[in-house]
């Protein structure tokens, strides 16, 4: 299982790294994707990482704010949240995926608990 971390509350315009990390895992085998739950919402993906770096689904209302990266070495997956908008307020959360980034959550394993980000002012 996944555990996330980083979340926070933050000022609109503000910034959080949040960080997806696991033991044991064999992080090369996998996809990792970030997504998010706001209260009274569906899951929505947010963005997603393949073994080789290649980035994917990355959500239209994160484009040019977000940057999904990986560090295999340290077995974490990382989620850079710039100008963060009220809108991003939600629980964030990493998950796997064996045939590669896909815009479908069921297609994801492994899900953590989750890490709150609230953006207020």
């Amino acid at each position: 299982q996944f555990v996330e971390s980083g979340g926070g509350l933050v000022q609109p315009g503000g910034s959080l790294r949040l960080s997806c990390a696991a033991s044991d895992f064999t992080w090369d085998d996998y996809a990792i994707g970030w997504f998010r739950q706001a209260p009274g919402k569906g899951r929505e993906g947010v963005s997603c990482i393949n073994p080789n770096g290649g980035i994917a689904n990355v959500a239209d209302s994160v484009k040019g704010r977000f940057i999904i990266s990986r560090d295999n070495a340290k077995n974490t997956i990382y989620l850079q949240m710039n100008n963060l908008e009220y809108d991003d307020t939600a629980v964030y959360y990493c998950a796997a995926a064996s045939y590669g980034c896909s815009p479908y959550a069921s297609l994801f394993v492994f899900w953590g608990k989750g890490t709150q980000v609230t953006v207020s002012s």
